[in-house]
């Protein structure tokens, strides 16, 4: 006959002890908990055992709705749900258009461990390093689930004006924070989540804290959101250890509500969080399949995705708006949430414009998604995670990407390994002269200090900044957006249209382009060896070369260069000294030379 749970959990950590130290067992199960078993022998005491077949729980209940309003998330003007009218946005406001430059804080709960990106699904992956480092230092995630974790994030050492403060100073136009991950925490006063960090780790609103020191710094706010995937993501939860003491005690993914009696998160249903009341699927928009791009047609999401737990998200979404009212929204999904399998996307987009327009009389807001079409980039802005573009996009584009981990790893420390603020510099200037932003993210531990490595690399870029900053912002793409062996190919740093690549060999020979009033920025990847700089580009004669070049400057000299134009090219002869130590811009002067 099978075992009860509690009296398998016992023998089998007899039957673990007798080679090594068992993880600590679990103190709550349901009593209805009940498996098939197999027999063995306890090395302890040679009495029959019964190990556990794969376990299976029963399924928990979807939790309890919180209902809004009559009328919630319908807000009356010009846009309505469907790509057809929200064509009508256009094109990205000015203010993101001249910015070209955003920092970001992708910062929550999966940042108290310190182990880098997806945590809170790879704790559950028994073959993971990172399973075994929950299990080492944590508990076995039956018993001390990302549930637990999220109760450890304090941001304790959290200082938001020091840090908006920072990245001010390094040349960030707007800053965005996080409201929620896939792991479905929400760092706001949330009315629709109740796992929220007013209610649980920190005990404040740490969108609303990051908002308060953007606007009294003068930057544009912007909030990333990313929950709607937990319905896939967080499917591993489900699952057991296959080997082991705790073979075939399910994680703690599919507890309720009732298996919090008498712990910290008594009252809280786990499943408003987990949101794993459903069997387990396949949801190709998951992963990167077809074509290199995240996203997958709705009918391979097998079972579909609840309508109630699509509906919350959108009204976590709206919450969001109404309280904390960002300048850009950004989403972490192809296209939109969810779709094209449910129309909160669309609703989420029209109430978004509505209510901008409502407050400030005009849509002077950014919405991003990932992998558009030409209609849905008149719609939305186009974003394109740790790549970038192989040409000049006719419309306004943002780069999302990091230092490191998106989630703070202290490997990178350890190693010494993080982006330098040379190929920031790089990837800044490829995604301007592109039409493009760039949105970088600084991972920030658990208690909200960045490490000495981060400091040091946002002080090296912010001196270069300092020097560079009038070829940068408000700027637009020139003729062409550079030339150089690197510039078919070369993305923003990291690969063109490729999520990981290697950074392109920049030499002198590589230059990147924009224009201002009437003066064209050029941007040298690399100093010349020999002090010559030859812009081809704006040789005497070519396409692009029409107009005259009356004055040639670096950025924030005031000294003019010596320059000789002829058919090889615009010919700069540099000083002796260097005028930094990478990326170098120049300042070339005359009449006719822009669009």
């Amino acid at each position: 006959m099978p075992l009860h749970r509690r009296k398998f959990l016992k023998q089998s950590a007899i039957v673990a002890a007798a080679s090594v130290a068992a993880p600590r067992l679990l103190s709550k199960l349901s009593a209805a908990d009940a498996a098939a078993t197999t027999p063995v022998a306890s090395a302890a005491t040679g009495e029959a055992v019964q190990l556990v077949a794969p376990f299976t729980r029963p399924m928990p209940s979807a939790p309890t709705p919180i209902l809004p309003p009559a009328g919630f998330g319908v807000m009356e003007g010009p846009f309505q749900p469907a790509w057809e009218s929200l064509v009508a946005y256009k094109s990205a406001p000015d203010w993101f258009r001249d910015a070209k430059f955003g920092m970001w804080a992708h910062w929550g709960p999966q940042c108290v461990p310190e182990q880098g990106d997806w945590y809170a699904q790879y704790m559950y992956q028994e073959n993971h390093a990172v399973h075994k480092f929950h299990v080492e230092k944590y508990g076995h995630p039956s018993k001390f689930g990302f549930k637990d974790v999220v109760n450890l994030f304090k941001a304790e050492k959290w200082d938001p004006e020091h840090l908006i403060g920072l990245y001010k100073k390094a040349g960030a136009k707007y800053f965005m924070c996080m409201a929620n991950h896939h792991d479905n925490f929400d760092m706001f006063d949330s009315t629709y989540q109740p796992w929220n960090s007013v209610a649980i780790g920190p005990k404040k609103s740490l969108v609303g804290g990051w908002e308060k020191a953007v606007r009294e710094a003068g930057l544009k706010f912007a909030i990333s959101s990313h929950g709607d995937r937990a319905w896939s993501w967080y499917q591993d939860s489900q699952k057991a250890d296959t080997k082991g003491p705790y073979a075939g005690v399910p994680y703690d993914g599919q507890m309720t509500k009732a298996d919090g009696k008498g712990l910290w998160w008594e009252g809280l249903d786990p499943q408003d969080y987990y949101a794993q009341y459903h069997p387990l699927g396949n949801y190709g928009w998951e992963f990167e399949q077809a074509g290199g791009r995240r996203g997958a047609p709705a009918a391979t999401t097998n079972p579909p995705v609840a309508k109630e737990f699509s509906e919350k998200f959108f009204n976590r979404t709206i919450d969001l708006i109404n309280k904390h009212n960002p300048d850009l929204l950004y989403f972490d999904d192809t296209i939109l949430p969810h779709y094209p399998m449910s129309d909160i996307g669309l609703r989420i987009a029209a109430y978004y414009y509505n209510h901008t327009l409502k407050r400030n009389g005009k849509v002077d807001c950014v919405l991003t998604g990932k992998g558009l079409n030409a209609q849905q980039s008149q719609a939305i802005v186009m974003d394109i995670e740790r790549g970038g573009a192989n040409a000049i996009r006719p419309e306004p584009w943002q780069t999302d990407t990091c230092i490191g981990s998106w989630h703070y790893d202290i490997k990178h420390l350890n190693k010494h390994d993080y982006k330098n603020a040379r190929d920031i510099a790089r990837m800044l200037v490829d995604n301007a002269s592109k039409n493009g932003n760039l949105m970088l993210n600084i991972p920030l531990p658990g208690h909200g200090q960045p490490d000495a490595d981060e400091l040091a690399i946002i002080a090296d870029f912010t001196t270069w900044m300092d020097r560079n900053n009038a070829g940068i912002y408000a700027t637009r793409p020139w003729r062409v957006f550079g030339e150089g062996s690197s510039a078919p190919a070369a993305g923003n740093g990291i690969g063109a249209g490729r999520r990981n690549g290697p950074p392109p060999s920049y030499t002198a020979k590589d230059f990147r382009f924009m224009q201002k009033d009437s003066n064209v920025f050029a941007f040298a990847m690399d100093w010349p060896t020999d002090g010559n700089l030859v812009i081809k580009s704006l040789a005497d004669g070519a396409a692009t070369g029409t107009g005259k070049v009356e004055r040639v400057e670096i950025i924030g000299v005031a000294e003019p260069l010596k320059f000789i134009r002829d058919a090889n090219g615009l010919n700069i002869t540099l000083p002796a000294t260097k005028a930094g130590d990478y990326v170098y811009g120049f300042k070339i002067s005359g009449s006719g030379l822009t669009v």
